[in-house]
């Protein structure tokens, strides 16, 4: 296969500057846990759910597909402390946390739960994303994923979506202060952070599996407007992605 970057630049119009293969479709990987978090922050936003309220931790859930179940598996996750609570709760909003900081899979499919599919969807949709776009499914729910059940986006939604986030769009002024300020207490920081200038606050969503790997950022300069960017990349080498990533966005970036 040949390889694929997908570049988005723009600011919070959501009017793209720079633009590359942006309706390209890309395996979605950990990008899906960001529009479960808005789904979270909307709930409460509603009144519908408390971010303290406890969540029983448990490592098997409905598949998308009625009638199914599937397990997750530990080591297929990078976020130990979660999977340390199995049998005992945390709360909603720590499990929102760590889905993004650290991109918990246990911790997003524990979210996904409890505010579901169809809330998910409905973010996407006043977002604006197209039907490139897609999430059908939690992580490693291969009963779904041998069903054809896909988790999938473009540059062009993911900058959508951010856009719209960043600007207020789709939560209350103070859901998207406590949304944008967990994405700059990720702990994953080496594609695009490191291709802007060193004194932008970055706030940024990371998503990879083999062969795949994305970042997407809200960028707030020192000096200078705002701006969203999006990197997605499919059929590169793992061992040089990240790099690559921060290359593009530091191209991306000078051309401001």
């Amino acid at each position: 296969m040949e390889p694929l970057v997908s570049t988005w630049l723009s600011g919070f119009d959501g009017i793209p500057t720079q633009a590359q293969n942006v309706n390209q479709q890309h395996y979605a990987a950990s990008l899906m846990k960001l529009p479960v978090a808005i789904a979270a922050y909307r709930l409460r936003d509603r009144g519908l759910l408390s971010l303290d309220e406890p969540i029983s931790v448990h490592p098997d859930f409905d598949s998308a597909v009625v009638g199914s179940r599937f397990e997750m598996s530990r080591e297929e996750d990078q976020d130990p402390e979660t999977w340390e609570a199995v049998g005992s709760q945390l709360p909603l909003g720590d499990l929102v946390r760590r889905s993004l900081t650290v991109s918990g899979n246990l911790a997003v499919n524990l979210v996904l739960e409890r505010v579901g599919l169809e809330e998910v969807v409905a973010v996407l949709a006043d977002a604006g994303v197209t039907p490139m776009t897609t999430v059908s499914r939690g992580i490693e729910d291969a009963p779904a994923r041998e069903a054809g059940l896909q988790n999938l986006v473009t540059a062009n939604d993911m900058g959508k979506l951010l856009t719209k986030l960043a600007s207020g769009r789709l939560l209350s002024p103070e859901s998207t202060a406590e949304i944008e300020g967990i994405l700059i207490a990720q702990e994953y920081r080496d594609a695009i952070p490191l291709g802007v200038p060193e004194d932008a606050v970055v706030g940024n969503k990371t998503g990879w599996v083999d062969g795949v790997r994305h970042d997407m950022a809200i960028i707030r300069p020192a000096d200078g407007d705002p701006q969203v960017m999006v990197v997605l990349t499919t059929g590169l080498d793992d061992d040089e992605s990240e790099f690559r990533i921060s290359e593009v966005a530091r191209y991306l970036w000078s051309t401001l």
